[in-house]
């Protein structure tokens, strides 16, 4: 670990999260201060400012959702197109999908219109023949067509050039001596990879995001200098590792999924220190609830995501399922009579009905607050002194109540119940309806609002158990700070397996791993190691559809060792796993190499978040008061929860305070202090 203190920061939609570790102190705080939507920057330097900084930190890592919110909401960057002749609507055919599953109705709009893609002479062929010179003067034309248009970014995407990047990078050549800012993204710089539609909308979604995300970049930047922060500054990444701020300019796609990545990782952590090796992450926000998997241990990545309907960015990501249900999402009766909660949300301005700030329509934290589950007078992130449960008990009443003929505390439960079955949908999806079995993991609840409900999630998905974290407020700012830097590169080969150079391959091998390894290294963060993870593309001649195929192999004196016999032997375990099946007399072809260098961090001892020696029972009682549960007031006792010792027990119904988030312990259930901290909550 460095000397000086390193800071996580993640940017929600409601509030701005920080977590400060000073190794040299073996010491923690934490702070949360409300974002300033539009403008991120603002919550982003108070926060740093209530930890005291930033002049004296070593290092600031960033879990940010601006690249997500611009592709949401579709405020990137006016962008130009070039491409090959022929080829302008790939992007709006994608994959022949429709927004609706049934009728013939609904409508998509690439991010670059029709008369923003301009065509230009040249050809590649799959087999990497330049079949047609690229035409530069087209390409000079085509440039300041788009700038003239007012094109503020370009993305160049060739047929086939992730096979033969002469002629794309001959064009880029040209664009960048004409373009007048750095954004111009390039397929085979972004995505060397065979199937057309995937890497032209993640070679145009990244440069979408340029100009967002460098303008982002830089206002912190300059914020940070005038503060007098000397450290190093860098953002988390989608696949679960750190990049340097100018690879995340270069490549800004990667921070798609960046903020709730950074959750994952810290729980995946936590599980694993408290002995669960599989979890079901469950991150309920201000804005959202994002659930992801750990299995084994491990978290899940996906090759892909989309992150709206045909919005596809094709980079190692974290498998993270979101749902429009957070604190902040909005309760209201459909015109057919249903009581809905989402997607629309309050977010931090004007916030729920019970913030005072405008807003009239209930939220899903006024309905807690109704309850008496959180606590009004102790509101957290301290931008409050209390909570106005009148006027949210009325706009519940007037909203929700009246419609569906029920009085105010029903229609508050109400509320709750049908946000509580949307997050037990969510879990379903990534667990049930991936073959596995909930009896198995337990819940792992943070963000502001997780901990708030997972006790009505353990019962009616029949989790486990429950692990809340000791910090679940700040969860997704200390996996910030504990997470790996890595850089992941990806190359199509399409190879034969039968007869394969394997002298070839180790070459093309060890020359993607010192490329990906000098990526991590010019990050500049300490690192104990650099690892190198292999990892192959394959499936049987005349497959579409490929399974990624780990390699045991390492780069060990400048060759992995790899052979045709390892390759086989490790396609037909993954096969197998997939299929349960092989299918033997059919040729196997290998058709991308994928290679990730990882620089493992230092390890943080969570054991540095565990209560103090001293804490007692007594100390960490508060009392009791009155909680709605199941139809009728309960007698709830009341715990101030980072004073609780390891070791105590409190039986529901229950309410534990702190100041990042509210852990409400049901009926019926009982919550059992870790040596970390942690409480673990299970059936009576």
């Amino acid at each position: 670990m460095t000397s000086k203190p390193i800071v996580g920061v993640d940017v929600g939609g409601t509030f701005t999260d920080l977590f400060l570790f000073d190794p040299a102190q073996n010491a923690f705080r934490t702070a949360k201060v409300p974002s300033n939507r539009g403008d991120e920057a603002v919550g982003f330097m108070n926060g740093l400012r209530a930890l005291g900084g930033p002049a004296g930190f070593e290092a600031i890592v960033h879990g940010t959702t601006v690249g997500t919110n611009a592709l949401l909401e579709r405020k990137g960057a006016k962008l130009g197109v070039i491409t090959t002749a022929g080829f302008r609507d790939v992007l709006e055919m994608r994959r022949r999908d429709r927004p609706n599953t049934w009728g013939l109705w609904g409508e998509f709009h690439p991010v670059a219109e029709r008369d923003m893609r301009i065509e230009v002479p040249e050809r590649t062929l799959a087999n990497g023949t330049i079949h047609t010179r690229v035409d530069i003067a087209a390409v000079q034309d085509a440039a300041h067509e788009l700038l003239s248009a007012g094109a503020e970014a370009c993305a160049i995407v060739f047929i086939n050039s992730y096979a033969n990047p002469a002629n794309e990078r001959a064009a880029a050549a040209a664009v960048r001596a004409i373009w007048p800012n750095p954004h111009v993204s390039v397929s085979s710089e972004i995505l060397p990879e065979i199937r057309e539609f995937e890497r032209a909308s993640t070679t145009a979604l990244n440069a979408y995001l340029q100009p967002v995300v460098a303008n982002y970049l830089g206002k912190l930047e300059g914020a940070l200098n005038q503060a007098g922060f000397g450290g190093r500054f860098h953002i988390v990444q989608s696949n679960g590792g750190i990049m340097s701020t100018a690879t995340a300019r270069g490549i800004p796609a990667r921070t798609a999924l960046s903020g709730p990545a950074a959750g994952v990782i810290a729980a995946a952590a936590i599980a694993r220190a408290a002995g669960f090796e599989n979890a079901i992450t469950c991150d309920l926000g201000g804005t959202s609830f994002d659930v992801s998997l750990v299995t084994g241990g491990r978290m899940e990545l996906a090759a892909q995501a989309t992150i709206d309907f045909g919005l596809v960015i094709r980079s190692p990501m974290i498998e993270i399922t979101t749902i429009g249900a957070g604190g902040g999402s909005i309760a209201h009766v459909d015109r057919g009579g249903l009581l809905q909660v989402g997607p629309e949300s309050a977010g931090s301005r004007p916030g729920p009905v019970c913030y005072g700030q405008g807003n009239t329509r209930p939220t899903l934290t006024d309905a807690n607050v109704v309850l008496g589950r959180i606590n009004a007078d102790r509101p957290i992130g301290g931008a409050l002194s209390r909570l106005d449960v009148e006027g949210a008990k009325a706009a519940i009443a007037q909203h929700v109540g009246q419609p569906l003929g029920l009085d105010a505390m029903a229609a508050a439960e109400a509320i709750v119940r049908v946000a509580n079955a949307k997050m037990a949908g969510a879990i379903r999806l990534v667990s049930i309806e991936r073959g596995h079995d909930p009896q198995k993991f337990v819940a792992l609840p943070f963000g502001g609002g997780g901990a708030l409900h997972v006790g009505a999630l353990i019962k009616e998905v029949g989790l486990k158990a429950a692990l809340v974290p000791r910090f679940p407020g700040v969860t997704s700012a200390i996996g910030c700070v504990i997470a790996d830097v890595r850089h992941d590169q990806v190359r199509t080969l399409n190879l034969s397996l039968d007869g394969l150079d394997s002298a070839a391959l180790d070459a093309r091998m060890v020359e993607e791993a010192n490329s990906a390894r000098s990526v991590v290294e010019a990050a500049g963060l300490p690192v104990a190691r650099t690892d190198i993870r292999f990892e192959l593309d394959m499936h049987y001649a005349g497959q579409t559809h490929t399974v990624g195929v780990p390699l045991p192999v390492h780069v060990i004196g400048g060759t992995t060792g790899v052979s045709e016999a390892i390759i086989r032997s490790a396609f037909e375990a993954a096969y197998q796993q997939a299929f349960s099946r092989l299918l033997p007399g059919l040729p196997i072809r290998i058709v991308t190499l994928r290679t990730a260098a990882i620089g493992i961090r230092p390890d943080f001892d969570l054991a540095a978040l565990a209560p103090a020696a001293d804490a007692t029972l007594d100390a960490a009682a508060r009392g009791a008061r009155q909680v709605w549960f199941d139809g009728a007031w309960h007698a709830a006792t009341v715990w101030s929860r980072l004073d609780l010792p390891v070791g105590a027990l409190v039986h529901g119904p229950a309410i534990l305070e702190q100041p990042d988030a509210t852990v409400v312990v049901d009926p019926d259930l009982v919550a059992r202090v870790d040596r970390f901290g942690n409480l673990i909550i299970e059936r009576e």
